[in-house]
């Protein structure tokens, strides 16, 4: 005969099973009188079942809040919080809303057990029918601003209509909701948990949640902190860089960028020279962060200059860059390289100082230049490497990369370079005639499953220079 189920109430989905907190009783001692049961249980047991209960919570709100400071990215800590909450109060679904309150940003919104579709149709309600709406709008610390419940959506009076009818299409009967406020960062967001049908969490479950809730919107501020960060970084490292690609007959060109979470140094240049040659130029600083992007835009700017007076010797530019950065930066090395090319010969003279060496890609061929092995910019008392030439043949791109594109990969440096000799052999012969498809393509190959996103430690710089 199977046992009666117990009623369905909204509270905590633990992955780990609740302990038992009874303890057997002790045997009475020999020759003692026996003591007959009162009608209840003893105050002792009582107590004792109260701490353990207080064990146990404190027991699953320091698990969950481990698996959170675990998550090192926004996205991952606002899915951590709704998965935790939603373990809390005993629902299936949810939604949290990041919207800071000082506008700076970033803003989101992230469903749990909901599709982008279903997070479209809770955005076509209007906002102040929404629980998050009501948390969003009201100045914290004046009544609303705390929890807000909906515990039968469909039995309240005055329910928006296009909120009953949104509720109904997704199968949801009521709500919890709380906001996402810290004393400091003010107001960052609010969190709703959806439930199928008709409940709401009981006092305790509620508390716990508070608990918790209170607790990831302190780790939400930080990690809102350091994406503001990385996005000023990667701001201010593409306003350091090329806005757009010159224009030089012979030669088409194309430049991928991909800044690292930290903002690093690496940079490219494209730039017009006397008597229709062009500069093409990629480099990178040690370091990372707002430092090293001010370095690199120092430095991009000072090879511009000598590239302009002296461009057709890339060793003296080379070398003009070393003594500056000597003088300048002691404290800092850098590697560059820099290509002096004649388009309408089709010739390339070039210098590098630590970099690696550019690729050859055309129908006959996929090779790496030939270039000599020198020392980075810094390292040594009077930096000095002699030049190399070599003519590309009609229709082949010359492509020049940061080391950043072999770090991502992970593999050692030999093995990189394989990678990436494979990758541009493979480029298929309908784009090898546009310089932004082979680098596209070059990107994608060497770097799969995600390594060629922002959140990759290092950066990447690819530039494209096809000869007609």
């Amino acid at each position: 005969m199977n046992a009666p189920h117990p009623p369905k109430v909204a509270g905590i989905d633990s992955t780990v099973p609740t302990p038992a907190h009874t303890v057997a009783p002790a045997p009475p001692a020999p020759g003692a009188t026996p003591v007959p049961a009162p009608n209840g249980p003893a105050p002792g047991t009582l107590l004792q079942d109260r701490l353990a209960g207080w064990v146990s919570d404190l027991t699953t709100l320091h698990e969950l809040t481990e698996r959170l400071v675990r998550t090192d990215s926004l996205d991952g800590a606002l899915r951590e919080l709704l998965r935790a909450g939603a373990a809390l109060v005993g629902a299936r679904r949810g939604l949290v809303v990041l919207e800071p309150a000082d506008g700076l940003g970033p803003d989101s919104t992230i469903g749990l057990g909901l599709g982008r579709a279903d997070l479209g149709h809770i955005e076509t309600v209007p906002r102040g029918a929404m629980s998050y709406g009501e948390l969003l709008d009201t100045p914290a610390g004046l009544p609303g601003g705390g929890e807000i419940r909906h515990p039968d959506l469909f039995a309240e009076d005055g329910l928006d209509p296009r909120h009953r009818e949104v509720a109904a299409r997704l199968g949801y009967a009521a709500s919890y909701a709380l906001p996402l406020t810290t004393d400091a960062a003010g107001r960052l967001g609010a969190a709703v948990w959806l439930y199928d049908e008709p409940a709401e969490p009981d006092e305790r479950r509620r508390h716990l949640a508070g608990l918790y809730v209170r607790y990831a919107t302190e780790h939400l501020a930080r990690l809102v902190e350091v994406e503001r960060t990385r996005a000023c970084v990667a701001t201010l490292s593409e306003e350091l860089l090329p806005s757009r690609l010159p224009r030089v007959a012979g030669v088409q060109l194309a430049a991928r960028h991909r800044t690292g979470p930290r903002g690093g140094g690496d940079w490219y240049d494209a730039l017009p020279l006397p008597d229709g040659a062009l500069g093409l130029a990629v480099g990178s600083v040690t370091g990372c962060g707002p430092s090293a992007v001010a370095a690199m835009g120092r430095l991009r700017a000072s090879l511009r200059a000598y590239a302009v007076m002296e461009g057709e010797d890339p060793v003296a530019v080379l070398s003009d860059l070393e003594l500056l950065l000597r003088l300048t930066e002691p404290a800092r090395s850098a590697t560059a390289l820099f290509a002096y090319c004649e388009p309408a010969l089709r010739k390339v003279t070039l210098a590098g100082a630590g970099h690696s060496p550019p690729l050859l890609i055309g129908e006959r061929r996929t090779e790496f230049a030939e270039t000599s092995v020198s020392a980075p910019l810094g390292m040594l008392a009077c930096w000095e490497a002699p030049s190399v030439e070599f003519e590309a043949e009609a229709g082949e791109t010359v492509l020049l990369y940061t080391d950043g594109l072999l770090h991502r990969t992970g593999d050692p440096t030999d093995r990189a370079f394989a990678r990436l000799h494979a990758a541009a052999a493979s480029v298929p012969r309908a784009l090898r005639r546009d310089p932004a498809a082979i680098a596209d393509h070059v990107l994608r190959t060497v770097l799969p499953d995600g390594l060629d996103a922002a959140d990759s430690p290092e950066d990447v710089v690819l530039l494209a220079a096809r000869f007609d």
